[in-house]
């Protein structure tokens, strides 16, 4: 059938007469949206990197306690980590004394540690200076340094800098410079050994400049925002004395533009922390306004738990001997300066507000199904059987796309099935089901593709207490003395899955509730399907509707969990 061409013109002309009549009328033609791309920043941490501070500091280690096999359905490790590996964050006491101390430069910042810096700190636009200039640009064991100069340069070329601001300083150090070891030495070693010269960083006066402009954050692609040398502490307090954050070790500046982008920094909430390991990311086009606008005006909700010892972080498993590792901090050398001891934390790679990788529960290609338990091998034939192949996956932290925890919030609330379990069925937590779904988009509105879907349970912030009063966040429900909190079967999960929601997040302790039968094919189910879980937020409750969901895990190279941040931005 030959196309109609008269009425394809007349169709045409009567668009453009349309265009024309809005154009005369002062109305704007509609702009498509920009897709929303995402920028990983975040140098990749793992043993035979130059990912730890090499003077004195516990290196990284990530040990593997359990793999998946006759002894365990899932894949544990034990991290040993401080807050100044790889890409970091600095916050005000990092150089500000507590005010108690009494000491030179104390303060009431010196009491703002990561769990307590406001969460729109972490984020702002990305102002990305060029100083690849001064890449190698001097002696050896000497730090090029960026100046005021550089920075009223930008000024003059795009726009003044101005609070919500986060000013990158894009060198190139980290990206040409941070490889596996020997080569790696380079990265941190070799300038500090004087063999090479050192790393791009602000003089202390360009850091004034920038308090003295209100920005909220400064980062910089070098592993310190210190120069070497005696700069290196009075270019960190002329920005922290002011409130300023610094991310430390970024990467992959040259992907931001000049301004217009999204920047945000999540790590580990860790209590009395004045440093933390974490995430730093970029969002480009689409989403990056919205989120540029909510933390300029401060509407930003942090949804992690604090990081503290004899809190219940982690698994605590059923009766004796099932646990795993508690979340532990351990100083090491003490800072005359600021009277506290620099610290690094042991932790289960599953501890406090973390990722659920498909590596969690399936194993990598190849693995010999009759290597399971024998209870675990019924498990997984009824699973097949209703659900079909459990699948296998190699993916971990370090693979998982960093969009794919990060999209438009769709809470639903399931605290109406709070105490709806018979105790005669304890331990076992009430089932999220296909119906409590539907009600939700009854009410909500149908779910979209790229939803992040969190459950509000309320669980967390009714049970997360110190221990032993913490007992009934976890321990008191896997052992049959309190009611679990409410949990999502397979079925909800591949029903997830199908609407195209990538990441299913919850307020309780995990996704797979108190029953293992049960636990574990809702892990198997996320991961045959590709989705991340999000688990142990708190405050869910006061996301308000329309939020967009922000998580990320630190970028640790084969670990199947993740310590991470999240926050809600409205």
């Amino acid at each position: 059938m030959k196309p109609n061409l008269s009425a394809l013109r007349t169709g045409l002309a009567l668009l453009v007469l349309q265009s024309l009549l809005k154009l005369a009328a002062g109305e704007a033609p509609p702009v498509p949206a920009a897709p929303t791309r995402f920028v990983d920043l975040s140098l990749l941490v793992a043993p035979g990197y130059p990912c730890t501070w090499p003077t004195g500091f516990p290196r990284f280690q990530i040990t593997p306690l359990q793999r998946i096999g006759p002894e365990s359905a899932y894949n544990i490790e034990l991290l040993q980590i401080d807050g100044n590996t790889g890409t970091q964050l600095d916050v005000p006491p990092h150089s500000v004394p507590r005010p108690s101390s009494k000491l030179p430069n104390a303060g009431p910042l010196g009491l703002e540690t990561t769990d307590k810096t406001p969460a729109w700190k972490f984020a702002g636009e990305a102002c990305v200076v060029d100083v690849s200039e001064l890449l190698e640009a001097a002696p050896l064991g000497q730090s090029p340094l960026v100046q005021v100069s550089h920075l009223k340069s930008w000024e003059k070329k795009h726009r003044a800098f101005r609070p919500g601001d986060v000013v990158l300083l894009r060198s190139g150090y980290s990206d040409k410079f941070y490889q596996p070891l020997p080569a790696g030495r380079r990265f941190l070693a070799a300038p500090l050994e004087k063999k090479t010269p050192g790393w791009p960083d602000p003089h202390p006066d360009a850091m004034a400049y920038l308090a003295d402009r209100n920005v909220t954050g400064v980062g910089t692609d070098s592993p310190s925002i210190g120069p070497i040398g005696e700069m290196a502490e009075p270019t960190h307090l002329a920005g922290l004395r002011h409130g300023l954050v610094f991310t430390e070790g970024a990467t992959g500046l040259g992907q931001l533009p000049p301004t217009g982008a999204f920047y945000c920094f999540l790590g580990p909430r860790h209590a009395d922390g004045p440093y933390s390991e974490g995430r730093a990311m970029g969002i480009v086009g689409g989403a990056a306004k919205r989120l540029i606008e909510s933390a300029r005006a401060r509407r930003v909700l942090d949804l992690s738990v604090v990081n503290a010892m004899n809190w219940p972080l982690t698994w605590p498993g059923v009766g004796v001997d099932d646990h795993r590792p508690p979340y532990s901090r351990v100083d090491f050398f003490h800072a005359p300066n600021l009277d506290l001891f620099h610290h690094t934390h042991l932790m289960d790679s599953h501890t406090g507000t973390h990722l659920v990788p498909p590596g969690y529960a399936l194993p990598a290609p190849g693995f010999d199904n009759s290597q399971y338990a024998p209870a675990v091998r019924q498990w997984l034939k009824e699973y097949e059987a209703h659900y079909g192949p459990r699948g296998q996956s190699t993916l971990t932290a370090e693979k998982v796309p960093i969009e794919q925890g990060c999209g438009p919030t769709r809470v639903i609330d399931v605290r109406y099935l709070v105490g709806t379990l018979p105790a005669k069925q304890w331990p076992g937590s009430p089932a999220i089901t296909l119906a409590d779904i539907d009600k939700a988009e009854a009410r909500e509105g149908r779910l979209a593709p790229g939803d992040v879907v969190v459950f509000y349970t309320g669980h967390v912030d009714r049970h997360f207490k110190p221990l032993p009063e913490g007992r009934a966040c976890m321990e008191d429900p896997l052992n049959g003395k309190s009611e679990g909190w409410p949990a999502p079967g397979p079925e909800v999960v591949m029903h997830l899955a199908s609407r195209g929601v990538r990441c299913l997040a919850t307020d309780a302790p995990t996704l797979g509730g108190v029953d293992p039968k049960r636990a574990l094919m809702t892990y198997w189910a996320l991961g045959s399907k590709g989705m991340v879980g999000v688990e142990f937020l708190t405050r869910v409750g006061e996301i308000p509707k329309g939020a967009y969901f922000l998580f990320a895990a630190v970028k640790i190279r084969g670990c199947h969990g993740g310590p991470g941040r999240a926050l809600a931005f409205h």
